[in-house]
């Protein structure tokens, strides 16, 4: 009888790049997901009622694999674990979120969504990254006379970080979502009024936090 793939195998499997040469994993029991819902992300919590959790530990470092899905298609995310104190400066939602889920570092088996190709999704690193001297670098992109941001870099704050290093921002008090990608070729956004291309945008689908996780959590659950 051949032995079922588990989920740990299955990412590695997929994400061969994630341990180093000489690295290690300890990985525990899969169980059930038990932390309940995240407050106004209903297809979210949707989502993780169906997931599975496996503890993995590699070199010290923890995480966790949460997977959905029939044996022949899994499919899901490596997180961090859930942060046990506030995390300073983040939209209430996400705030929620990461105390049943430490953010997202990979995926595997993913459909096309807004967190394809990201290095860390609403996590508490990518939240505490500084923003006004990344969207003061990209001065140059306007040609006239520097780049003029018509927003407060201290407003907003990182949930999400690409791996050629766009960023998605939220605004902390409202939630509302930005896209600074420099090096993109995304349908369905547009330029912020008074940026130039390829400086700040707006998701058309994705206005604000909530509506972006939703989206993405959809993506995730019609995979």
């Amino acid at each position: 009888m051949i032995r079922a793939m588990r989920d740990w195998e299955r990412f590695l499997e997929e994400v061969t790049w994630f341990l180093a040469p000489g690295e290690s994993a300890s990985v525990g029991d899969t169980l059930p997901w038990s932390r309940g819902a995240v407050e106004r992300l209903p297809q979210l919590s949707r989502l993780l009622a169906a997931a599975t959790v496996t503890p993995v530990s590699v070199e010290g470092r923890a995480y966790e694999l949460l997977a959905w899905g029939p044996s022949d298609s899994r499919r899901g995310w490596l997180c961090l674990p859930p942060e046990n104190r506030p995390v300073e400066g983040v939209h209430a939602i996400h705030q929620h979120f990461l105390t049943v889920c430490g953010g997202i570092v990979e995926r595997f088996g993913e459909p096309i969504s807004w967190w394809n190709n990201q290095n860390e999704v609403l996590t508490a690193s990518a939240a505490r990254l500084p923003l006004a001297p990344v969207l003061h670098d990209y001065a140059w992109l306007s040609p006239d006379d520097g780049l003029e941001i018509p927003i407060d870099p201290d407003e907003y704050y990182v949930v999400a970080v690409e791996a050629n290093g766009n960023l998605t921002l939220a605004q902390r008090s409202s939630g509302r979502v930005l896209l600074f990608a420099p090096d993109h070729s995304f349908e369905g956004v547009a330029p912020l009024p008074g940026c130039p291309p390829y400086t700040l945008m707006t998701i058309d689908d994705a206005p604000d936090l909530a509506a972006w996780i939703e989206l993405c959590a959809q993506a995730w659950s019609d995979r």
